[in-house]
């Protein structure tokens, strides 16, 4: 049985007939509103991230995190708050990402977030540098069940990794990614499923071949090539691909860059997930890093207030009429 089948029924298996009932309910009033262009809303969050932390070790440029340049709070979440949250949205929640922005390997509740959520028949994820997981870390990752681990590489050496990962020790994370693979064997365990992100860039663009051939060695379950986001694109970026085929950006005649997907008035995303940030702001996806439009706060509101509430309503009604106008949305590749 191959690793991404085993995953597919891992995650089919937490599904419930009330889950299952709450997607079509999502999906059915998303078409509506596609349809008559007027915010119809039923059904509960399919999927959500919560932001362990914003801390992070490294200091990627296109990344606020990494640069220090939050506007907003910066810290942890605790786990009472975690739970807090997660019990408004145990009995209709499939996927949860235990991640927005920081290193989340960094809150030391990481392991009992992923362990609680779990037993809430959540399907579990996280996406991690991969600078902290040791043996033991590795083998804490699993026993708390987590479903799904994606570690970031972004080079098959530290020149190429470090051009982009700036304070990134390369090694370190081929040890972390070796630690995970043995200590799955060793439990004998199919989770969590591992994935290895490859960010293309400039400075690693003509390094596919190298990276297929290191994620096969290294015995990862899958390897994703994922493109760039840049806050200043416009007038290009020094990071950006040369080649178009890995770039979220085209070149237009006056030698400056645009999205390559148009913007349309619809976003599944706004339907069906939302993002929940350290101290409990609810922001719309996971492209509002600064947390610009928060649409309520789980501190002194009711989840469901929230996502049937007038900011909601709003926020989804400009995305049906004027999508184009909403700044988090200028810069999205969905």
């Amino acid at each position: 049985m191959s690793a991404a089948y085993s995953d597919t029924i891992n995650f089919l298996s937490k599904l419930t007939f009330r889950k299952v009932f709450n997607a079509v309910l999502i999906y059915k009033s998303y078409l509506l509103s596609r349809i008559f262009k007027t915010p119809v809303h039923w059904g509960m969050p399919l999927s959500a991230s919560i932001e362990a932390t914003t801390n992070c070790n490294l200091q990627c440029p296109e990344c606020p995190s990494g640069l220090r340049k939050f506007t907003r709070p910066t810290g942890s979440i605790d786990f009472s708050n975690f739970r807090k949250f997660i019990d408004q949205m145990e009995k209709h929640l499939t996927y949860l990402m235990i991640y927005f922005q920081g290193e989340p390997y960094l809150n030391k509740h990481f392991f009992e977030f992923a362990s609680y959520a779990g037993s809430k028949k959540i399907y579990t994820a996280t996406s991690t540098n991969g600078h902290f997981l040791d043996e033991t870390a590795a083998q804490k990752t699993i026993e708390s069940g987590l479903d799904r681990l994606i570690v970031s590489l972004d080079g098959t050496d530290q020149v190429s990794y470090a051009a982009y990962r700036v304070g990134g020790d390369f090694e370190k994370v081929i040890s972390s990614i070796k630690n995970m693979v043995e200590c799955k064997k060793k439990l004998r365990s199919k989770k969590p499923y591992l994935i290895l992100q490859f960010l293309v860039l400039k400075s690693n663009e003509d390094l596919h071949e190298e990276i297929s051939a290191l994620a096969k060695q290294l015995g990862v379950d899958e390897l994703q090539f994922k493109t760039a986001q840049f806050y200043d694109y416009k007038n290009g970026n020094d990071l950006m691909p040369v080649n178009p085929e890995y770039s979220r950006y085209i070149k237009n005649t006056d030698d400056t860059y645009s999205l390559k997907k148009k913007s349309r008035n619809h976003c599944l995303r706004i339907w069906q997930s939302l993002v929940i940030t350290w101290d409990g702001k609810v922001v719309p996806c996971c492209f509002d890093k600064d947390a610009t439009h928060q649409l309520g706060d789980m501190n002194s509101t009711a989840l469901k207030e929230i996502w049937k509430g007038k900011k909601y309503k709003s926020f989804r009604k400009e995305v049906l009429l004027n999508r184009k106008n909403i700044d988090i949305c200028c810069n999205c590749s969905e």
